[in-house]
């Protein structure tokens, strides 16, 4: 009996060595570090914008329209009216019960700068005075503040803020206590 070497194939039909540690991918290990990174760098990336926002001035329409929101969440909240008003000296609205049973308030400042700064409330009752502004009727009327009821209407107003010789109007529809959306004046010069 004759005993034949073994045959050697060629190496192109070969099958391949076992596969490197390189060749194998990543382990659970290094991709869980890779996402920590990741995680690290998205945090420190995402506080620091938030930073960069926040250090712009808050303008006395976004305090208003805060407190605004506040009054009529207070006032379903508790079940009770709410009155709000504006202190002119020190250039704040007043958050406080409207029948004078509970003493506590809440108070919203408007910061720096507000030294020119004024704010009124107008009424839009009907038999206010009001005069005709370029076509548009204005309320003359003041009102020293305005009522949040409990089922989360208002008392009809708008308020008027007067700063640096400008004048900004803000409507209130008094059913959802939002800002009113006026159409666009079709006077005004294009933008």
């Amino acid at each position: 009996m004759h005993l034949s070497r073994p045959r050697r194939w060629p190496a192109s039909l070969r099958s391949a060595p076992p596969a490197n540690r390189a060749n194998r991918g990543f382990t659970l290990l290094e991709i869980l570090l890779a996402l920590a990174i990741i995680a690290l760098l998205a945090s420190v990336l995402i506080g620091g914008s938030a930073t960069l926002l926040n250090d712009r001035s808050v303008t006395p329409t976004e305090v208003f329209w805060k407190t605004v929101q506040e009054c009529r969440k207070t006032a379903l909240k508790t079940g009770q009216d709410v009155r709000l008003s504006f202190e002119p000296k020190e250039k704040k609205f007043i958050l406080s019960d409207a029948a004078g049973i509970d003493s506590a308030t809440q108070e919203f400042p408007i910061p720096p700068p507000n030294d020119d700064l004024s704010f009124t409330f107008l009424t839009t009752q009907k038999g206010a005075s009001m005069i005709l502004l370029g076509g548009v009727a204005v309320e003359t009327q003041t009102v020293t503040y305005v009522t949040f009821y409990s089922d989360g209407t208002c008392s009809p107003f708008r308020g008027q803020i007067q700063r640096n010789g400008g004048v900004t109007a803000l409507g209130i529809d008094p059913w959802t206590c939002a800002a009113v959306l006026t159409p666009a004046d079709p006077n005004a010069p294009p933008p």
